[in-house]
């Protein structure tokens, strides 16, 4: 496990102007716990071609899965691609049109594996979850198969943007049915502490009315 970025410190220190605490980190590790894989966290890659580069030779040298976050979309020192590419590790996909987690990169070299999660730490969540979990498990020789509902949904469900398939995060406490959890984007990880799963909303489609079946992924 990697985390990339000149703003991160870890937990235990107290953010000054412009950084912020290094969650993705400590999520992950739980995420690879919970399956009784090995995490190795491997610390804080500073905004450097040249670090960056050396902690993934460091990293696919110890792990058989490397996860890292941050630096895998459009910005200025968004450089993991281009790294992963002049190591010779075959990238099988940059982007997926999901919402979120557009910008996650995957790809292999000689049985290891690499994914580049964004940094954001409910796209991590949301990515590991999705890809992460499922690649593990058949490295172990154990068929994935995630407990995936039909339910009603509880009240209707509004969105703008409809190019991307959407996850959302949902609670089934509710006798009406699934109920999406108030979510305000990539960034609200603690949405995901009262999830029970992830409602899944087809591309295409903005409304979703109060009783309509939808696919819910169970956490």
């Amino acid at each position: 496990i990697l985390s990339t970025g000149d703003e991160l410190v870890e937990p235990d220190t107290i953010p000054e102007p412009s950084q912020i605490r290094n969650s993705n980190a400590a999520q992950l590790t739980a995420q690879v716990s919970a399956m009784n894989a090995i995490p190795v966290y491997m610390g804080i890659v500073p905004d450097d071609v040249e670090q960056t580069r050396l902690a993934i030779e460091q990293a696919l040298s110890k792990a058989d899965v490397v996860l890292l976050t941050g630096g895998v979309s459009m910005g200025d020192f968004d450089f993991v691609p281009g790294i992963l590419q002049e190591q010779k590790i075959e990238i099988l996909f940059k982007s997926i049109a999901v919402q979120p987690g557009k910008p996650t990169v995957f790809g292999f070299r000689k049985g290891k594996y690499i994914f580049g999660l964004p940094g954001n730490p409910v796209s991590s969540f949301v990515q590991f979850e999705m890809l992460v979990k499922p690649l593990l498990y058949a490295l172990n020789g154990h068929t994935h198969k995630p407990v995936q509902l039909k339910l009603a949904l509880g009240v209707d469900y509004v969105r703008r943007n409809s190019e991307r398939r959407a996850f959302v995060p949902v609670t089934f406490i509710h006798t009406d049915g699934v109920i999406p959890i108030e979510y305000h984007g990539s960034a609200h990880i603690h949405a995901y502490v009262a999830a029970d799963g992830i409602m899944s909303v087809p591309p295409g489609i903005t409304h979703l009315k109060k009783g309509d079946l939808v696919d819910v992924r169970s956490l």
